[in-house]
């Protein structure tokens, strides 16, 4: 009887031990379930970069097994310095907060320029959807600088830009530069949008965006002729919208080889796009989950339609492994690495 009694009480045991690991729900099915994800974005709000992230997230719940709500929160700084800080050594391990930062993220830490903390060989890559871009120099009509004669001949024209180390902060000084402009001055300290009102107003004179931006965010540009276009810069090169088929590209300005390397390495920085990362030592089964549920996205054809609308540009995505690839083979000769930190830096630009 006892020894009955004693097989009994252990059978209720595990029963009870094997109904409650059943009730969990397991690691690499839906770690996610009634969860929350927060992608931290190195940006202000309301840029094309904050729309291409809203494009996504829909479909990223979609294919994350659990359908876990996911979040946006915004820390912009030091060309997203501050928020890939944030993602490398102060965000939890644990797959529940990503990364979304601009180009500068990989600029800055190729360059190793100061307040870089992270070590782009150990943070986790889940992909990025903008790999092609086109760049455009304009400058404000009422300011008279209509022809590349008038743009080289007039002294301290005012660039505006987001902050020093912003991608679009670095490509008007590559402009600027390749352009021939005398003694341009950089005025940095806006959003994306609230630089296109101080173009309006006067208080820069030129400034650099993305073509596609252009197009949906500030069509009178070509509808009012209100600005003046000068040049391109396309990543990777021969493919720029109709709208702005006739300008030159800048490699066309190039004197020296120097010059075209430099132009090749920024190509390069920007084909990586901004990419979405995990801090290192994310679990391993996570990092699948989210990996796989960003290339569901990114084939989703949906996906294309969302991005297309909000953005006005076609989704152009780079998978995990490419991403990963891609950054692991930016050229980094010191001599390539020296002359871009001085166009891309906050001083003098070089003498040409």
């Amino acid at each position: 009887m006892k020894s009955n009694r004693l097989a009994i009480s252990f059978r209720l045991v595990l029963g009870t031990l094997l109904a409650c690991v059943s009730s969990q729900p397991a690691f690499g099915q839906a770690p996610y379930q009634r969860k929350v994800i927060t992608i931290i974005q190195g940006r202000e709000a309301g840029g094309s970069g904050d729309l291409q992230v809203r494009a996504v997230i829909p479909y990223l719940q979609k294919y994350i097994p659990g359908n876990p709500t996911v979040v946006t929160e915004f820390m912009p700084g030091g060309g997203g310095r501050k928020a890939a800080n944030y993602i490398y050594s102060s965000a939890r391990p644990d797959g529940f907060t990503i990364g979304n930062i601009g180009g500068g993220m990989v600029v800055n830490a190729v360059l190793g320029e100061s307040g870089v903390q992270y070590d782009l060989d150990k943070l986790i890559y889940l992909g990025a959807s903008d790999s092609a871009i086109v760049w455009v120099f304009l400058t404000r009509r009422d300011a008279g600088l209509g022809s590349l004669e008038k743009l080289r001949g007039a002294a301290g024209v005012r660039v505006g830009a987001q902050s020093v180390g912003h991608i679009i902060y670095t490509c008007g000084r590559l402009f600027a530069y390749m352009l021939g402009m005398k003694d341009p001055k950089f005025v940095t300290g806006y959003s994306g949008p609230e630089l296109d009102v101080a173009l309006m107003r006067g208080e820069v004179d030129a400034r650099a965006n993305i073509a596609e931006t252009i197009l949906k965010r500030s069509p009178e540009y070509l509808e009012r002729g209100v600005v003046d276009f000068h040049a391109t810069l396309e990543a990777p090169k021969g493919k720029k919208p109709s709208a702005f088929a006739h300008l030159p590209e800048l490699e066309s300005f190039t004197r020296l080889e120097k010059e075209r390397k430099v132009l090749e390495m920024f190509r390069s920085f920007r084909v990586a796009g901004s990419p979405y990362i995990l801090p290192p030592g994310t679990p391993r089964e996570r990092v699948q989950i989210l990996q796989e549920a960003m290339r569901k996205t990114f084939q989703d054809a949906d996906f294309h339609r969302e991005f297309k609308k909000l953005t006005g540009n076609d989704p152009s995505p780079v998978m995990p492994e490419a991403l990963e690839k891609i950054i692991k083979e930016i050229p980094r000769d010191p001599e390539t690495v020296d002359f871009f930190k001085k166009l891309a830096g906050s001083g003098p630009l070089p003498e040409r």
